[in-house]
Order: C-alpha cells, then structure tokens, then sequence
C-alpha cells in the first residue's frame, strides 16, 4: 500500500517563463484558466539508483513520470541531450547555472532503492531553476516493486499541484468497454486500466454485450448494463471480492446507471412498456424510488457533487435536452437551449460544469456548460463523438470519438476542459463508454 512518508503537497507556484519587474525576477506560475501556448519546459534526469536492485526502476519511474506532466499539454521535456549535469540525485543542491542555461524552468531530482523488506522507496525534490530554490518539501513513497508505476504517477501528481495549484488526477483508473471484431458483430468486454492506458485487466469475458460502466465513490465497484438475460439489466461488480450482483430484476429494462456521490444509492433509468423513467434503488436495502413522471424519455442521470440535484436528458420539450431536478425527484429545469440535441449529461466534481454530448448539423460534440445552462462551450467536433467522464480533479474530460465506414472503429480521446490538447488514449484495440475513477488514496 502507498503511503506519502513526508509532508506537502500543497504549494502551488512556478513556472511559465522568466519574468522580471525592477531587475527582480517575480515568482512563475503555471495558468491555466484559459490554456497557454507554450508548455513550460522542464528537466528530469533520470533517478538515481540507490542500489543495484533499484537499478531496473530508475529510468522507467522518470519516463513514466515525464509522460504524465507532458501529455497535460501544460509541459515540455527538456532532451537529456541538452543536459549539462547529469548525476542529480536527491541530497545535494542542484547547480542552477547548468540547468538555467538550457532553460529548464523546473527540475525533477529522484532517486530509486529497495528496502531490506523489499519494497520500494522513490523519493523526489522539486527545484524552481531560476528562483534557484526548491518547491516544497521532498516526499517519498514507498510500495511493493509491482506498483512501481503508481509511485511514478504519485510523484507526477505532486509536481502537477506544485506547479499549477490543481488537485491531482495521475494516480487513478479509467473503467471502459473494449471493442474487438468487425463493426456489426463486436465483442464488448469491461476493462480498467491507468488513465495513461497501462495494466489494462478485464472484469468482464465478452459473452455478453455489456455498456455504459461507471465507478463508485470509491472505487471499489463498478456498475454496467448487460444483456446477459437478452435485454438490458444493470449489474453491479466488487472490485474486492469479483462477485456480480444483478440490480434490475424487474419486467422492463434497465440501463444508464451512476451512483450517488456516497455511494449509497444507484440512479438509473427503467423502461415500463412505453414509458422509460429515472429510479434510484438504496444498496442496502433494494428499495426502489421513481424520480420522474412524465410520458417522455428520461434517461442518463447524473448526481451533482453534493448530491442535492440530478441532471439529465428527457425529450419531454420535443427534442431531446438537458434538464435539472431535485435529487429527490419532481419537475425538472431545462438547461440547454442551443441547437441541435443534448445527451449523456456527467456533473464536474467540482461542482460548477456539466459535461454533455451535443448533435447539431450532422456533427457530434462534446461540451461543458454552467450548471445553469449559461457559458456553453463545444470542445470537440468529429462524425461521433459520445459519453464525456470527467478526471478527478475536473480539469480533463475522456470520451470516446468512432470513425465513420464498415471499417469504423472506437477510441478513447482527452481534452483539457479548455479545449485545448485533445489526444488518444492508448488502448489494446477498440474502446468506448470510458468512466474516471476517483484519486486513489491507498
């Protein structure tokens, strides 16, 4: 089990540039509001290894490191090429001068070993190269030598918050549906892997249709619709014990399930002859609650942090849109007035975005909006572009993006949530349907 051995991982300063103001150099930051143009280049040589058997870790925890900081779009890496010190280490102050003239803005110092237990210890100092001062304190973690990637992102995720002030997002997990064979007769499995597509496991065998999984609270669950039985049913997995628990059973389908932000509860929609409304079912009890009441079709809900509200997509008005509603049920607010149609609506964790889906002149988006319905934003434009999931600390949506054509197939894409550094998530074949884990705290 990873555990932070010393202290802070909050400062958040650095590094964007140089700057100066009356011949003194103000501190650097990292902005990210609206996107920058040119990533903030830094330096990571690799960790030293503290002993032999350490030896194996070193550059692959640095890679791993540098990958994750990189594909933000906020950084760049500074070619070990260009390096003037080579040997860095954790004990000894860097020489700035050395890394100021190839402009290295930050610098990464670590170091690898293993302990007479046999587990692995990384260490890490992060250094502001032309303030020629170190950012916070040194942190180590220490874990089994098979977990070494997840010390690699817990590393990348305390530079990140140092050096822009977010929450991390690196050390967690994304649930998806893996797609292999041709287009009209896909195998669909659920598989989880790191957000950076590595360790990908499968929950799931392929010899049922399985869509839509989403991770609970904390991580230790995951629920999906399966069409075990012949028609959609949600299923609930233990991540800890492997046992799956059908949570339909009841005469129509059901599908489209999240859970509620304690975990507690599952909201999802059941359709009843030709009607298809929002329930939620209390865990513990089965107990079932309807939300909504109307002849339309409601589906795809999705709790507000403080699960106080539920939005959701209903074509009660005509057209399929988004609305908002008491988590307890009742009428619903529309939120979005824009052309074209709304779909698979997913509120921020921080509370103050919805994702959406929008359909309008033959293109797909995905979008953010204010929870009111104000500011919206399209971020993506593609022949289908479908099922936003936000990162842990709200800055990046995952979806999946399908190309057109017998040969069409599904991908996993990330956006910053300002538009900006859309890139593929590597993947072992096809893959929709993506779901963000929470930050894992272990």
């Amino acid at each position: 089990m990873l555990r932070r051995a010393v202290l802070s991982l909050a400062l958040a300063l650095l590094a964007a540039g140089q700057a100066f103001a009356q011949g003194t150099q103000e501190p650097l930051r990292v902005t990210i509001d609206r996107g920058i143009v040119e990533p903030v280049p830094l330096a990571a040589p690799d960790f030293a290894a503290r002993d032999a058997r350490a030896g194996q870790f070193a550059s692959q925890i640095t890679d791993v490191v540098m990958a994750d900081l990189v594909n933000t779009g906020l950084f760049r890496e500074i070619s070990s090429e260009a390096f003037i010190s080579r040997n860095l280490g954790v004990d000894t102050q860097p020489i700035f001068a050395d890394w100021q003239v190839i402009n290295a803005q930050g610098l990464i110092a670590g170091a690898v070993s293993i302990a007479p237990d046999g587990r692995l210890a990384v260490e890490m100092r992060l250094w502001d190269v032309f303030g020629a001062s170190e950012i916070g304190d040194g942190v180590v973690f220490t874990t089994d030598p098979d977990n070494w990637r997840r010390a690699a992102h817990k590393v990348a995720d305390v530079v990140y918050s140092r050096l822009t002030g977010e929450a991390p997002y690196f050390d967690s997990e994304v649930v998806f549906v893996d797609e292999t064979g041709p287009k009209g007769q896909r195998v669909k499995r659920i598989g989880v892997m790191d957000q950076d597509g590595a360790n990908v496991r499968y929950l799931t065998s392929g010899s049922d249709l399985v869509l839509a999984p989403r991770f609970s609270p904390n991580g230790d669950a995951v629920i999906y619709t399966s069409y075990a039985t012949g028609f959609p049913q949600v299923y609930l997995i233990n991540l800890v014990t492997g046992t799956r628990t059908e949570l339909g059973a009841v005469d129509g389908m059901t599908f489209a399930p999240r859970f509620s932000p304690d975990g507690s509860r599952v909201i999802l929609s059941q359709t009843s002859g030709a009607n298809t409304d929002i329930y939620t079912i209390d865990l513990a009890t089965r107990s079932r609650q309807r939300l909504t009441r109307s002849p339309a079709i409601e589906t795809a809900p999705s709790y507000s942090p403080d699960g106080s509200q539920v939005v959701f997509e209903s074509d009660q008005g005509g057209s399929q849109q988004l609305y908002i509603m008491s988590a307890s049920g009742g009428p619903g607010q529309r939120i979005s007035f824009g052309r074209g149609t709304y779909g698979t609506p997913v509120w921020s964790p921080r509370g103050d975005k919805i994702a959406f889906t929008k359909q309008v002149d033959g293109r797909f988006h995905v979008g953010v909006m204010n929870v009111d319905g104000s500011g919206e934003q399209l971020l993506t434009a593609s022949y289908l572009d479908e099922g936003p999931t936000w990162s842990p600390n709200g800055r990046v949506l995952m979806f999946f993006r399908e190309t057109p054509g017998p040969l069409g197939a599904a991908s996993l894409v990330s956006v910053d949530v300002t538009g900006r550094n859309l890139r593929y998530v590597p993947t072992p074949g096809g893959a929709s349907d993506p779901s963000w884990s929470p930050l894992r705290d272990d």
